[in-house]
């Protein structure tokens, strides 16, 4: 029985990840980190065998005695703040997290000399403001972060090839794009609209405003499902030291997104732009090259993007 040990294992990922192993009845063993306790139901998986644990994952000494004991096979390093937003409100804070959790996890790794697979989770915002004669952007571009988030995504891709280079860890590196998919928060984009429309919906009205940022933006969105099988797949047959983009391969944009969700839901909607939800700097498009993990190893996308989104207004009916 293979053991996987998730961090940020409460969150939207990692609970998809785990009903993705039980799905396909991994018969793993399971230890999930985060500093709460997952909201939704962990008790019940049939073919995983899980034990969740509200860690301080920037406590190293913690963190090494946890890897120690379980000795796990697979690491898959998800614990981020991840709002690009909230690194514009607290950047030291934001990148110090970001950094220091996975440094720890290495140094942990590397000081127990365990031959651990570590799976550690980038960011399409690392490519920064591209020409769009670039597009799809390819793991060859060279990236030039524009958030302070991006920045620390960079940083830890950076210190991820210092570990295989100088210490021979074995750690794989995704740049991974925009996921989106049911139970996400509503802090992101495309969850909040959905969450908006369905409450216009339920008030009866056959039309309404939302208020949005720059809706013009594009961006290349994945079933977080489809992601999350990607992240399993490269575990176990990802390169060692190589990096990965994870998305779709096409691009749409935000005001595409709420004209397919509110035909989904029958609505006439308006469209009003807040400067206040513009950020400082943002990518006007992202679209990335999907060819290197299906050649490698076999990925392929399978959901549509009308089918996420419906599956997210969904889970969004049956929420509010």
């Amino acid at each position: 029985m293979k053991k996987y040990l998730i961090t940020g294992c409460s969150g939207f990922v990692g609970r998809h990840f785990l009903e993705y192993l039980n799905l396909n009845k991994t018969h793993a063993s399971v230890k999930g980190l985060d500093v709460r306790q997952p909201e939704f139901p962990h008790d019940s998986y049939r073919n995983i065998r899980l034990d969740c644990e509200k860690i301080d994952l920037l406590d190293q000494d913690r963190v090494g005695s946890v890897i120690f004991n379980f000795q796990p096979d697979y690491i898959l390093h998800l614990a981020s703040y991840s709002s690009v937003a909230f690194s514009w409100k607290e950047p030291i804070l934001s990148f110090r997290n970001n950094m220091n959790i996975c440094l720890n996890l290495f140094e942990s790794v590397r000081k127990l000399n365990l031959p651990a697979r570590i799976l550690s989770i980038g960011s399409s915002e690392e490519y920064g403001n591209v020409d769009e004669k670039a597009l799809p952007l390819t793991e060859e571009q060279i990236p030039r972060p524009v958030s302070p988030y991006a920045v620390a995504r960079v940083s830890q891709e950076m210190i991820s090839k210092v570990y295989v280079d100088g210490y021979g860890l074995d750690i794989v590196m995704t740049r991974s794009f925009n996921h989106i998919g049911p139970f996400q928060k509503d802090i992101f984009v495309i969850s909040s609209f959905a969450k908006q429309l369905v409450e216009i919906k339920k008030n009866g009205n056959g039309s309404g405003e939302l208020v949005t940022g720059d809706t013009s933006i594009i961006r290349d969105f994945t079933d977080v499902r489809d992601v999350v099988a990607a992240y399993d797949l490269l575990l176990k047959k990802g390169k060692t030291g190589e990096i990965y983009n994870v998305c779709s391969g096409r691009g749409t944009s935000l005001r595409d997104v709420i004209d397919i969700m509110a035909g989904i839901l029958d609505l006439r909607i308006q469209t009003q732009m807040n400067e206040k939800l513009v950020r400082p700097s943002d990518n006007r498009v992202i679209i990335g090259s999907n060819e290197k993990i299906k050649k490698e190893v076999g990925w392929n996308n399978a959901i549509s993007l009308e089918q996420s989104l419906r599956d997210i207004i969904e889970y969004w009916q049956k929420t509010v």
